[in-house]
Order: C-alpha cells, then sequence, then structure tokens
C-alpha cells in the first residue's frame, strides 16, 4: 500500500470530518453521473496525488461507492463461488471487513466480465448489493447482516452487471440477464418483496431464436416525469418506465432491438424532457421524450409518438453518457472513441480517438470538466466543448479497469483489477 506522510493524513481526516458529500450508487446520488462537488483534483499518476492504494483479492467490473468514512466495492474469488463485499477505511485505505457469501455453483461469463461486476448502493446507513444468482443482500456499515433474498438462477453467458438503487423506502434490481428477467422492489428495512414486473424475453435469456445474442445489463434510474417520481430501466428491446409504488408499467418505448442482438448495456442518459438510450453490441440507440402523449397521456406503447430519433447501428456502449446543455457526450466501448451529438436530434458533432483506448466506464461530470476512464486505466479529463474535444489532463495508472469512479470530498476513487485508488491533493 502507498504511503504518504503524517501530515497528509491529517489534512485528508481533517477534511474529511469537515465535508460529507456521499457517493452511494452508481453513477452518483442521483444514478446520472452528475456530481456537485468542488476542488476535485485534475491530474494524477502512479505517484502523483494518490492518498493511498489498496489491494483488491481479485478483478471485478464493479464500481465504488462512499459513506461517510468508508469506501465499499464488490468483489469474488474461486469462480465466483465466494462472492464478496469489502470495506475500506477512507483515511488510511485499510480494509476494514470482508464480507463473503459462499455459492456452489460456477455459472458462466465472459473474461471481461469477472463475477464482482455490480456496485453496491446505500441510503447512509445500511449496504445494499446483488450477487447475480447467490441473492440480494443487506448489510450494517459495519458489516452485520441484515437480510438476503434468493431471487432464482440468473445464466447468462456474458454473467451479469445490473446494479442495485435505493428509492425512498425500497431497494430496486432489476433481475437479470437470463430465462427469467424482471424488474422488482424490495422493502430497504426487512427485504421482503413489494412488487415484481416480468419483462417477456423473446427467447431462451441468452440468445434469441435466430440465435442473436440477448440481454440486459442496464441499471434503472429513478426520474421525475409529469411531477411524479418514475424508474426508467433498459431492456432488451425497449425502454419502461414503472410506477415505484406498485411495478405498474406507466409507458415503454420500442426500438433497441437490432439485426446484431438485442442488448441493453449502459443506463438512459437524461436531457430536459427526454432521455437517450444505447444499445449494445453495435445495436440501435435511440432519444425518447420522456411521459406519454396525446394519444396516450398515461400509459401504454408511445413508440409512435415518442422517439426522437432512432439509429439502427452505433458503436458498441457499455458506459453511460451525460447530457450538457444541448450536447450527449458519450464513452464508446468501441472503437476507442469519445463522441459528441446533439442530443435531441442525434447529429454527430465530434468524434476523437485521443483516449487510446476502449471504455467500459461511464462519463462523470464535476466542476464543469469531463472524467471518463479507459480500460487501461487512464482516465481524460475534458471540458463540455461542442466545438471540439478540449483536453485538460491525461491522468495515468497503467492498471487495467472497466469501472466508473466516484467523487467525494474533492477525493476520486478509482477500482482497477488490481487495486483500490483514492486520489486526491
Amino acid at each position: 500500500m502507498h504511503r504518504t506522510p503524517l501530515g497528509s493524513w491529517c489534512f485528508v481526516l481533517i477534511a474529511a470530518l469537515l465535508m460529507g458529500a456521499d457517493w452511494p450508487m452508481f453513477r452518483g446520488p442521483h444514478n446520472d453521473g452528475m456530481s456537485s462537488e468542488t476542488n476535485v483534483p485534475l491530474e494524477w499518476g502512479k505517484d502523483k496525488n494518490i492518498v493511498w492504494r489498496a489491494k483488491l483479492p481479485g478483478p471485478g467490473n464493479g464500481s465504488p461507492i462512499v459513506i461517510g468514512q468508508r469506501v465499499f466495492v464488490v468483489g469474488a474469488r474461486d469462480e465466483g463461488q465466494k462472492r464478496e463485499l469489502y470495506c475500506f477505511d477512507r483515511a488510511s485505505g485499510r480494509q476494514q471487513w470482508a464480507r463473503t457469501v459462499a455459492f456452489d455453483k460456477i455459472m458462466p461469463t465472459h473474461r471481461t466480465n469477472p463475477h464482482g461486476a455490480t456496485t453496491p448502493a446505500s441510503d447512509g446507513k445500511r449496504i445494499v448489493v446483488w450477487h447475480g444468482s447467490a441473492g440480494l443482500f443487506c448489510y450494517d456499515l459495519d458489516g452485520n447482516e441484515q437480510w438476503k433474498v434468493d431471487l432464482g438462477e440468473f445464466r447468462h453467458q456474458w454473467g451479469y452487471a445490473a446494479s442495485p438503487i435505493i428509492a425512498g423506502d425500497r431497494v430496486i434490481q432489476n433481475c437479470a440477464p437470463g430465462k427469467r428477467t424482471f424488474v422488482a422492489a424490495f422493502d430497504l428495512n426487512s427485504g421482503s418483496e413489494l412488487w415484481r414486473t416480468e419483462e417477456p424475453i423473446d427467447g431462451d435469456g441468452d440468445k434469441r431464436p435466430d440465435g442473436a445474442p440477448m440481454g440486459t445489463w442496464s441499471t434503472p434510474m429513478v426520474v421525475k416525469i409529469d411531477g411524479r417520481d418514475q424508474i426508467l430501466c433498459a431492456h432488451p428491446t425497449r425502454l419502461v418506465a414503472y410506477d415505484p409504488a406498485d411495478g405498474r408499467i406507466i409507458w415503454y418505448c420500442q426500438g433497441l432491438r437490432s439485426k446484431k442482438g438485442d442488448l441493453a448495456y449502459s443506463s438512459p442518459v437524461l436531457g430536459d424532457g427526454f432521455c437517450v438510450i444505447l444499445g449494445g453490441y453495435n445495436g440501435a440507440g435511440m432519444a425518447v421524450k420522456l411521459g406519454g402523449s396525446a394519444e396516450h397521456p398515461a400509459s401504454g406503447d408511445v413508440t409512435a409518438t415518442n422517439v426522437l430519433w432512432r439509429k439502427e447501428r452505433i458503436p458498441q456502449s457499455i458506459g453511460s453518457g451525460v447530457i450538457v446543455g444541448d450536447y450527449l457526450y458519450v464513452p464508446d466501448a468501441g472503437p476507442e472513441t469519445i463522441r459528441c451529438l446533439v442530443a435531441r436530434t442525434g447529429e454527430d458533432v465530434w468524434t476523437t480517438r485521443e483516449s487510446g483506448g476502449n471504455h467500459w466506464g461511464s462519463i462523470l461530470l464535476a466542476e464543469d470538466r469531463m472524467y471518463v476512464t479507459n480500460q487501461e486505466g487512464t482516465t481524460l479529463v475534458f471540458r463540455p466543448n461542442p466545438q471540439k474535444f478540449d483536453l485538460l489532463a491525461r491522468n495515468e495508472l497503467g492498471e487495467h479497469t472497466n469501472a466508473t469512479p466516484a467523487i467525494s470530498d474533492g477525493q476520486i476513487f478509482i477500482r482497477t483489477y488490481e487495486n483500490l485508488y483514492c486520489i486526491g491533493r
């Protein structure tokens, strides 16, 4: 573990006590990649502005979250037969505890998606983690198990990755991919199931009838539409809005199905009254007006009225983008590009290969700066500038990562296949 002078530790401890901005879920407090943080580090490297690094037991794609003086990240060992949640001390990087769930089956996954692919979620008192077929678990901040739920088996050639989110007093989980795919809500206090809404599957959950791949790994998000909260989730062929109270489908929009396959990796990206959703595996991408329409004021299929644009084929999309003003900034998982588009029309503005690597992690926005980490462990910081790719810094760690950073109290936390990093001034 990297050591820093005592004076630096004192500064970190004092700053942490004075400030308390948590990063409680995947892509931040609102699942949208937006941060209100200030004094976020601009530059770092293997031996520059590293507060600490902590060795991880094994690789994983799940991202860290930060709650007060604790940092949490998910992992796995023994080919997924041990699914784990780790807690690290924010000040020192020392591992405080680990909780292991034994699972007696070796489930299929892809080498690029090791078990331990999800990001935990917290309400500041409890930590919820989905271990795929091993179940949904809740712990207190000291690692004491509060409840667990067995949701059955989720078998797919590429594994699982959808993360839980917390909406008020309930946990929302996209339970997929597999033969059974559904979105469900659970009581945060007890784990009791409040509702479950099945998603129709055209195929066996792994492949559709014509042999093309299918599945969803998308993390849902809560959005206020027409004055009320709705849960948005991308499924293999469509975007669906649910009522958080009872799981009723309020509206849905078809359009993610493509010739290569029916695949949804990234989360919806919010604009002003609309969202953009991008399919995976060079599938389709589209922008959708949120809510009902004149023909469908409250519910139903809004495909005919609410699609603002649709492209049949886009670059591979796994990480989620961010909309700033009129423009969408997208990290591509192939081919090594970052793109800027007009969000409402889909018009291409610019494309750059400055990254030098593919992106599985999502873009974050903090202090009018974009942060995105590629698979080589390099984080590019750039201005959201529609005129050009406006690079501010290129920060290399030299370790493979598919995760998205977390930002809290002027620090950045990055999970690689080897280490968990705390980056600060």
